[in-house]
């Protein structure tokens, strides 16, 4: 009788113990090939970061679980100046960045800042997925692998305290600027461009650091901005890049059938897929201001309105004659930028 009790406890251990292993989400054996640490510098709430979600999902769904993606948004793993770096050195392993926080480092890239190449974030990541798969930016991607690039929508002027109406209005005023293209076009308008990423705008217009930034309406709703800045510009004064690149080694190391996973979840299909995020979102964040009763102006003619115009030309002219002077065939990359803006608008 002993004997019996002894085999039933046993019995009962074993049974509880493979009870126990099968409540684990994964075994060993199920455990993904690689897990890919993808960092950038939007909110976890942000409709951008669930654009990127998406992304990973169905990479992991096409690679049945082989590949896993972990996300870190809001800066955690890697300061968003910081991220292209990041990638390169594999301190992340994927990121999603603008190109123009590395100043001098993607110049013929932010050819697309330029005024009036693109009205929405469909329009202008067509032209610049055209422009790096058709060979004439690509160059400047050598040391990471990249997956697709991608632009926001119109870049306008938002402001905490003054409505900005004409450049004279702009005079003295500090504001936040993406990039250095940028910055030149505000410094020619009269305002004092300040340089910091997106993530420090808000605290920055709260304590009154900077009197207004010049930002997508999706920064507006992504960032919270629309509840320190009350007065909006819509100009479509830039447009901003961004590129989402993976570390070169990690990708070489994947066998050759998850290397096409990653390529099939590339290229102009994903761009425009997160192109259609921005733009929803650009919706959005331009609502709240509706609703908020905030005073919106929009130029008549946008970048081609007579008091705006000379400036933003000069502008244009300067930072492609500096391009060229350094041997780079900006012009050719501008007019081709140009012709895509046309083809990529129907």
């Amino acid at each position: 009788m002993k004997k019996l009790t002894t085999i039933a406890k046993t019995s009962a251990k074993t049974a509880a113990a493979t009870a126990l292993l099968s409540l684990l989400p994964f075994s060993n054996a199920m455990a993904a090939d690689f897990n890919l640490r993808f960092a950038h510098f939007w909110p976890a709430s942000s409709g951008v970061h669930a654009g990127f979600e998406a992304w990973g999902k169905s990479l992991e769904t096409a690679s049945d679980g082989r590949i896993k993606v972990e996300f870190y948004p809001s800066q955690t793993l890697a300061k968003a100046p910081q991220s292209y770096d990041a990638v390169k050195n594999r301190i992340a392993d994927i990121t999603a960045t603008v190109q123009g926080y590395s100043a001098n480092r993607f110049p013929l890239t932010q050819v697309v800042e330029l005024p009036g190449l693109a009205k929405t974030a469909t329009q202008g990541s067509c032209v610049i997925q055209s422009l790096y798969d058709e060979g004439l930016i690509s160059s400047e991607y050598d040391d990471t692998h990249v997956l697709f690039l991608f632009t926001h929508g119109p870049g306008d002027i938002h402001s905490r305290e003054k409505a900005i109406k004409t450049p004279e209005d702009l005079a003295g005023l500090k504001i936040r600027r993406p990039t250095t293209v940028v910055a030149d076009m505000l410094e020619g308008l009269g305002a004092q461009p300040v340089g910091m990423p997106a993530p420090e705008t808000y605290p920055s217009l709260q304590r009154g650091v900077i009197d207004g930034v010049a930002m997508p309406w999706e920064a507006m709703t992504s960032f919270r901005l629309n509840e320190q800045a009350k007065y909006h510009t819509e100009l479509g004064l830039y447009t901003l890049s961004f590129v989402v690149t993976m570390n070169k080694g990690v990708y070489d190391g994947m066998p050759a059938d998850l290397q096409q996973i990653v390529d099939q979840h590339s290229g102009k299909e994903w761009a425009q897929k997160q192109a259609v995020k921005f733009d929803e979102l650009d919706a959005k964040g331009r609502a709240e201001a509706v609703a908020e009763g905030h005073e919106i102006i929009t130029l008549e003619g946008g970048t081609e309105n007579a008091a705006w115009k000379p400036v933003l030309d000069k502008a244009t002219e300067g930072y492609l004659a500096d391009l060229e002077g350094r041997g780079l065939a900006a012009r050719d990359v501008f007019a081709r930028a140009k012709e895509l803006s046309l083809s990529c608008d129907n």
